[in-house]
């Protein structure tokens, strides 16, 4: 097995520095993706700045805070995902049912907030749970069962409330989304942990690098005794788990209220899209969470500077998708890139 498949990517890989005629800027920025949607963010920001003045106020980038916590977190669980070459889109629609479980048994079985929340994430633990083994057990494409438990929980959402949303929660709920720390929103400070977790598993710990080598060649992976279903399967659990934290933190977004409609918002869409843009091949094995991290914290950027130059919503969808597609195909350019490189 080659370092590749079994180390997550440390810096600019040396198999394509001798490539014939690429300066040295140009090589950084493709073999180091993050390098490149680091420098975006820092671009985005300024422009934005210049076009909508209120951008950089602070009341602005707290709200930009708090939307990060949601779809940052999503992205996070999502690229675990991808990094082992699945695929999970349940999470937006996970983490709408997860803010409807959560009020549910908080208002309707009278349970207290902290337990309530317990409750609700080790529900949506057990649904990665079931994705694992579906994956791995069955052999069912991560698209299809994923895409099952999709359409699952969102009618499970207007199921459980008739489409009416579920109102007077624990004040526990608000308090995740409206208190600040040093004036950063709780919702912002869950984000970073979850940035350093991650972080910490996938360069510091043994765990990590089989979950890079998993991605890279699972036969392989196999062969070198390391537990390709145990790994694979650890990760649908993250994923589903994170997705049920957001779905916590949304219930506080709406006042205590949580609203049967917010898991058809798409924002699978744009943890997928934050997972490519910061670097994590669709094909798994390799990617970084910093590079993750920038993707995220791009993607609110503009979603945000967009909403202040008062661009149409229908407009930044559009602009969400061919960011998306922009993504994919420089994925697939660098992947030719160091093919060659290497040969």
């Amino acid at each position: 097995m080659s370092t590749q498949t079994t180390l997550p990517p440390a810096g600019p890989r040396q198999g394509a520095a001798h490539g014939p005629g690429r300066g040295g800027l140009n090589r950084l920025l493709i073999e180091t993706p993050e390098t490149g949607v680091i420098a975006a963010c820092v671009v985005f920001f300024i422009l934005i700045s210049f076009r909508a003045p209120t951008f950089h106020s602070v009341s602005n980038l707290q709200v930009v805070g708090r939307d990060l916590g949601q779809t940052g977190i999503l992205a996070i669980g999502e690229s675990l995902v991808i990094l082992t070459g699945g695929i999970d889109l349940s999470v937006g629609a996970l983490a709408g049912l997860a803010g409807i479980l959560a009020a549910w048994f908080n208002v309707s079985g009278h349970m207290p907030g902290p337990l309530a929340i317990l409750v609700t994430i080790v529900v949506c633990g057990i649904a990665g749970l079931w994705h694992g083994l579906m994956v791995t057990r069955l052999n069912v494409p991560p698209f299809v069962i994923t895409l099952v438990t999709y359409t699952v929980t969102i009618g499970a959402a207007l199921a459980i409330t008739s489409g009416t949303p579920i109102s007077g929660t624990d004040p526990l709920f608000q308090n995740l989304s409206a208190y600040y720390v040093w004036e950063i929103p709780v919702p912002a400070l869950i984000f970073v942990g979850a940035v350093v977790l991650t972080w910490f598993l996938l360069e510091r710990t043994y765990v990590g690098r089989q979950i890079y080598a998993v991605g890279g060649n699972k036969e392989a992976a196999r062969l070198a005794a390391i537990p390709v279903r145990r790994r694979i399967t650890s990760v649908y659990v993250a994923s589903a788990v994170l997705a049920g934290v957001v779905g916590v933190i949304t219930v506080g977004r709406e006042s205590g209220t949580a609203d049967p409609s917010v898991g058809g918002s798409g924002w699978e869409l744009i943890a997928i899209a934050s997972a490519v843009v910061g670097g994590v091949s669709l094909f798994g094995g390799e990617g970084r969470i910093i590079g993750i991290a920038a993707g995220a914290i791009l993607l609110e950027i503009i979603h945000n500077g967009l909403l202040s130059m008062h661009v149409n919503q229908y407009d930044i969808q559009m602009v969400q998708g061919a960011v998306l597609g922009v993504a994919i195909l420089l994925d697939r350019v660098r992947a030719r890139y160091f093919g060659r490189a290497r040969t």
